[in-house]
């Protein structure tokens, strides 16, 4: 889950490796550390606990001399706290190697004790150390780094993605790589290697990813990959699709709050391309043919997060309109269950980083057993579709907050194209019922700008709850989903206690909770569209309200049988029953992001979590 970036070319060391670790902190922000050789063949470490902000202080208040060689992390802790000692890089051959690392290597302990064997010491309480000892000890055998990592590689378990420097080879930056994500950058004159294209975005756009199992050794002018057997391995390029502004805040308050007024951008961008004369046909799902998306029987989708509500609200729209049946499960309970599936079931994962290690061994658990695989991702060259039989990419740009909120309406409309796509090869729906469903599609981003206007009037509110200490929310149908992720933007933002309930479940257990004042929020159906839920709700806001709840609805435009019964009504426009949760879901990412303004909270940085979870 840590941000990791390395760099050989111009004496800008310092620079490369600071910007980079700038747009990665998301990864994780426990710590932060460089190394750099100098001009003069010295290499010099600095590392600080805390944020960023905290390393480059120090690096103003003392500069080092500055380089063409580097490495650079932030820090998400795993073995031992975020303290200087455990920050990132780690040393090796007495001072002489540095070395970062993303994931956890699985076998340290018996490795460490090994090297405490032979008289080696260790500073830190981490796993990464080990490796950092083990490498020098190995460099001083064979004196090359890639020999080095290539002989220690396969001792280590687990997840891992290395980088090291050696003040005996400046130029010359080796990155390792199983079950963790690595990408090249390729510039001229200079390379780079980061977790993700956003630590190298801002000098060039063409990048490559390195596969499982392989080395990689860049220095200005070449880039080598082996496997680690040390054979050669052919690579793809590709053009990353946005540039560095796209990764700025470009004069918002928050990256959180750029993200969400992106959204209708975010879908738009993802439909783009995909829709012809009134019917979806999504060019990625060609890899398949027609007879066999037409031949599966099931679905099971698979994601973690944030990403499996978008998977919840989605399954009603491919049941609906596909006729398969859907599973939803969470990615690490999938595979430890041992879940019965066939060629004839296809397996949809979601993430936005397409790193989610969680997401990425259940998807190669289901492979193994035959499934199809298909990935719905955000992120260019990532793990997940390069291991997937397609990909269905959302374009959302990058999403930068760790709380997700362009990626969640991105990929249900991903999902939504899919289930369309699937429909008319399937022949579920006509000619006149696919084209509405691609003419609601089609207005989401409209009406996502104007459900957008509601801001100053979430803002109130939730300023006016600050001092709130839970919150629930309910929901039916689709609007279930949504009232899990809204619970889940106030936890992971406001750190308060926040439960999402299916609204029928109220009797069943959850209404013995409400109090006088309790904040509920609830996503009402539409009247149009979910004739048949909607007084149902309404029957539920009167049961809560007569037990003393403060309601907020989410209702459409129009909406009069919902307001003699809520204290609070936030408007959304008119929308077909399956495609209102793309507008619902906006005002509650609102309130979680204001709630935490106003209680004086880092939205961009909740404390605990980091954006991609590449560890298991």
């Amino acid at each position: 889950m840590c941000g990791i970036v390395g760099y050989v070319g111009n004496s800008k060391s310092v620079e490369v490796l600071m910007g980079g670790l700038r747009r990665l902190e998301y990864r994780g922000y426990d710590s932060a550390g460089i190394a750099v050789i100098d001009d003069e063949g010295t290499l010099t470490t600095v590392k600080r606990a805390g944020k960023l902000k905290v390393l480059a202080d120090e690096l103003a208040a003392h500069p080092i001399a500055n380089g063409g060689t580097g490495i650079g992390h932030t820090r998400w802790a795993t073995h031992g706290g975020p303290t200087d000692e455990n920050a990132h890089p780690h040393l090796g051959d007495n001072g002489k190697l540095a070395l970062i690392h993303n994931g956890i290597i699985e076998n340290f302990a018996p490795l460490r004790d090994e090297l405490l064997a032979e008289g080696y010491t260790f500073l830190s309480e981490t796993d990464t150390e080990v490796a950092a000892v083990l490498l020098g000890r190995e460099y001083q055998r064979v004196g090359d780094l890639g020999e080095a990592f290539r002989a220690i590689v396969n001792r280590l378990d687990g997840a891992f993605t290395l980088l090291a420097v050696h003040e005996d080879q400046p130029g010359v930056v080796v990155g390792a790589r199983r079950n963790s994500p690595l990408v090249i950058g390729l510039g001229d004159g200079e390379n780079f290697l980061g977790s993700d294209v956003a630590a190298f975005v801002e000098y060039t756009r063409r990048a490559v990813a390195i596969g499982q199992d392989q080395i990689v050794t860049i220095t200005a002018d070449a880039v080598t990959v082996t496997d680690f057997d040390g054979v050669s391995v052919e690579t793809e390029e590709f053009d990353i699709a946005w540039d560095a502004s796209a990764s700025e805040k470009g004069g918002w308050s928050s990256f959180m709050a750029k993200e969400v007024s992106e959204q209708p951008d975010a879908v738009a961008n993802t439909l783009r391309g995909r829709i012809h004369e009134g019917h979806v046909e999504v060019p990625e799902l060609t890899a398949f043919g027609d007879d066999v998306l037409a031949g599966i029987r099931r679905i099971v989708i698979i994601a973690c997060g944030t990403a499996a509500y978008a998977g919840q609200t989605a399954k009603y729209a491919i049941e609906k309109w596909a006729q398969v049946p859907v599973d939803v499960e969470l990615s690490h309970e999938f595979r430890y269950r041992d879940p019965v599936l066939s060629d004839d079931t296809l397996v949809i994962s979601i993430s936005q980083s397409g790193e989610t290690m969680d997401t990425l061994m259940a998807v190669k658990y289901a492979m193994s057993l035959g499934a199809k695989a298909i990935s719905i991702c955000n992120t260019q060259g990532a793990t997940i579709p390069r291991e997937s039989d397609a990909v269905i990419y959302t374009h959302a740009g990058p999403e930068v907050a760790v709380a997700s909120t362009k990626a969640f309406v991105a990929q249900i409309s991903a999902l939504y194209l899919f289930a369309l796509h699937l429909a008319r090869v399937r022949g579920t729906l006509s000619a006149t019922e696919q084209l509405e469903q691609v003419e609601e599609l089609q207005a989401i981003p409209a009406k996502l700008a104007t459900t957008l206007l509601a801001e100053d009037s979430v803002r109130q509110l939730a300023r006016y709850m600050s001092d709130t200490r839970a919150v629930l929310f309910l929901g039916r149908h689709v609007g279930f989903p949504i009232a899990l992720e809204g619970a889940l933007k106030l936890k992971e933002l406001a750190y308060i206690h926040a439960e999402g309930f299916a609204a029928g479940e109220l009797k069943h257990g959850p209404i013995a909770l409400i109090e006088p004042g309790q904040p509920v929020f609830v996503v009402v159906p539409s009247p149009r569209g979910s004739a048949h839920l909607h007084p149902k709700v309404v029957s539920n806001i009167q049961e809560i309200r007569a037990r003393g709840a403060r309601i907020i609805a989410i209702a459409e435009v129009g909406d009069a049988a919902v307001l003699p019964f809520a204290d609070t009504v936030i408007h959304i426009p008119l929308a077909g029953p399956l495609f209102e949760p793309l507008l619902a879901v906006v005002p509650l990412q609102m309130f979680a992001m204001e709630l935490a303004i106003a209680k004086g909270l880092d939205v961009d940085q909740p404390r605990n979590l980091a954006k991609s979870v590449t560890v298991e």
